[in-house]
């Protein structure tokens, strides 16, 4: 009976087990965006936002985008040849060799030896070294001076509006900060636009808004207030928290601190991405009882970079949500 008891005990505690780790990957995931990185940036999709004082490190890269990634390799011949790459390695470099090689044949068949017919050519090197050079350290300082001038050319930002009191602050000038070399061409030559207060009174409605929505698992309004790419990665997380019997509720979002990260304009649609630092009252709950599922995280705070998008030219009422990302 003793050792009934104690299998019994044992299989009980090895279904509450199992329970809980059915569980656990809900419950990592729990809030909007399930802490991931999701959505587009239009051209900038792929380079990172430069850091602010709400968010001081570098946002991670999206792990779900619709946005094309930038082909490796594509940023110039540098990136492709390298330093002595291309022509100047076939051309130059390249005839050096066949001239070394063929003046030492010639000293050979003339009864000098291999390197005999050598030496006349050895006076010669020198110069063609110290043009080869030459030449090198031009192509870094042109590549270094292009570089330069496509920074400047994206780094004219703007600061919200004078007295505009909110936990939103302003910050210095955005520049072109990237992940790497996966910035496109057209992100350099976006132009940059101003934030009104009444966007950044559009970007914390929207926080609020979109997680209630989230936790109402009302998918209308999310397309209301989200871009439809985003509008699909909520559509499938609220379905995976269905599958596990579960529902993600989030209630008391409140902003503490948010700053512009950058803003700007390309094509017919207009960007800003902020970042945002709020807390929030986070709940799985067992949708059967309507219980916390355990290790349920409950009240919490979080920092995250927002990306909002408009058609150009529109009001703060026609933000949209179309990317989260966390802290790196």
């Amino acid at each position: 009976m003793t050792r009934f008891f104690a299998l019994r005990r044992g299989s009980l505690f090895s279904l509450a087990l199992a329970a809980l780790l059915a569980l656990a990957p809900a419950i990592a995931e729990a809030r909007m965006g399930g802490g991931g990185s999701f959505g587009s940036r239009g051209s900038r999709s792929w380079s990172a936002p430069p850091s602010t004082r709400t968010m001081p490190g570098q946002a991670s890269p999206f792990g779900r985008s619709a946005a094309p990634r930038a082909i490796p390799g594509a940023a110039g011949p540098m990136s492709q040849q390298g330093a002595f790459g291309g022509a100047f390695g076939r051309g130059m470099l390249g005839g050096l060799a066949g001239g070394l090689l063929g003046a030492g044949l010639f000293g050979l068949l003339t009864g000098h030896g291999l390197f005999g017919g050598m030496m006349g050519f050895m006076s010669v090197i020198g110069l063609l070294l110290q043009i080869a050079l030459i030449v090198f350290l031009a192509r870094m300082a042109f590549n270094w001076w292009t570089r330069r001038n496509a920074n400047a050319m994206a780094g004219a930002g703007h600061r919200p509006s004078p007295g505009f009191t909110s936990p939103f602050t302003a910050r210095a000038p955005f520049g072109a900060a990237g992940f790497g070399s996966g910035a496109s061409p057209e992100a350099a030559m976006a132009t940059p636009i101003k934030i009104a207060a009444e966007d950044f009174n559009a970007f914390e409605r929207l926080l609020g808004e979109t997680q209630g929505a989230y936790s109402r698992e009302d998918l209308g309004a999310l397309r209301g207030m989200s871009t439809p790419e985003m509008a699909s990665y909520f559509d499938d997380e609220l379905e995976e928290n269905r599958r596990r019997g579960v529902i993600n509720r989030v209630s008391d979002v409140k902003l503490l601190q948010g700053d512009l990260s950058e803003a700007w304009r390309e094509g017919v649609d207009e960007y800003a991405t902020v970042a945002m630092r709020f807390a929030l009252n986070d709940v799985i709950e067992d949708r059967a009882t309507g219980k916390p599922a355990p290790g349920s995280p409950g009240p919490t705070e979080t920092s995250e970079a927002w990306t909002f998008r408009r058609p150009a030219g529109a009001g703060p009422q026609e933000w949209k949500l179309s990317a989260i990302q966390q802290a790196a």
